[in-house]
């Protein structure tokens, strides 16, 4: 079908896309670097080629019709497409690695178990996993996406949640043993607690949320859970285990829990990603393929594209 293009209001889209995302003109002035005044004029005009109401204006603010919400949805993607497109041409852009920054114990317990099924399914990615517990800043970075422990509320990104935090006393077998198994909660003040230096509250959390008395005193610490983890399977103590990474561990008998008292921390693990740049399709590959690891329904429509996506 042959069309043309030679009417169709660009600039004034883009306007609406970004005030449509924002939901307000003052944040889409200020990315675009325009007035109020002038976005709001740019969206008049792609009002009147449409024939509808995109924005309700009122006195002191505008608010999407439900025309203009659906509208906005339909060329949020498309127009990152085309900005994705652009950019790589621009700057002859060959990477196909997505780089991924996520903490040391969600790697090794959760991530790369799964990781071959991803590259299985595209095998032309790459992945540069990143593992650090330091806090994140997609402005200061390159990293494409992030898999996040906190409360979704990240700025200048967007977050879907994967599953949430459940934590519960963990040991070895061996360790339970020496401890008559643990057979009453007290028990649990004559063994060393096991600590993570990013994590100094988890036990006082356990305990508060499980509503069990303990002296959750300063024992053994380490840089990382993982190392937490570690040393709980070497029978060095009890610790405060996130059990759905350890599911495979506790499956095979390497790590019990022996007071079954698991709690929900009120945090949850996130795929996140930076709302300044386009989404570029290898990202949206890799975010559909995590939410879909977790059980959770796809972000984004389209993961395909040419050899330079």
């Amino acid at each position: 079908m042959n069309r043309s293009y030679r009417n169709l209001p660009l600039n004034p889209l883009r306007a609406f896309a970004i005030a449509s995302r924002h939901r307000t003109f003052t944040a889409a002035a200020s990315q675009l670097g325009v007035s109020q005044v002038a976005v709001s004029r740019q969206i008049s005009t792609l009002e009147s080629y449409l024939g509808v109401k995109l924005f309700e204006r009122g006195s002191r603010s505008a608010r999407l019709t439900e025309v203009g919400r659906a509208f906005g949805h339909e060329i949020a993607e498309l127009l990152d497409d085309i900005e994705t497109a652009t950019q790589q041409l621009m700057s002859h852009e060959t990477e196909k690695t997505v780089n991924v920054r996520l903490y040391p114990t969600l790697a090794h317990h959760w991530l790369l178990p799964r990781l071959g099924e991803f590259t299985d399914i595209y095998p032309h990615y790459k992945i540069r996993l990143d593992t650090v517990v330091e806090p994140l800043d997609f402005r200061s970075t390159q990293l494409d996406v992030a898999l996040q422990l906190g409360y979704g509320t990240w700025r200048d990104t967007k977050s879907r949640k994967l599953f949430d935090e459940v934590v519960d006393v963990v040991c070895s077998p061996r360790y339970a043993a020496l401890h008559d198994n643990f057979a009453s909660i007290e028990s649990l003040n004559e063994a060393e607690l096991l600590h993570a230096h990013y994590r100094r509250r988890e036990w006082e959390i356990w305990a508060r949320e499980a509503e069990v008395k303990i002296n959750h005193r300063e024992g053994m610490a380490f840089d990382t859970s993982l190392l937490v983890y570690r040393a709980a399977k070497q029978d060095l103590g009890l610790a405060i285990g996130q059990i759905d990474l350890l599911q495979s561990e506790i499956e095979q008998g390497h790590l019990i829990q022996p007071v079954n008292k698991p709690v929900r921390t009120g945090a949850a693990f996130y795929v996140s990603w930076p709302t300044t740049k386009s989404v570029a399709v290898k990202t949206r590959a890799f975010i559909n393929w995590i939410l879909a690891q977790a059980g959770q329904p796809p972000e984004f429509t389209k993961t395909k594209s040419g050899p330079s996506a």
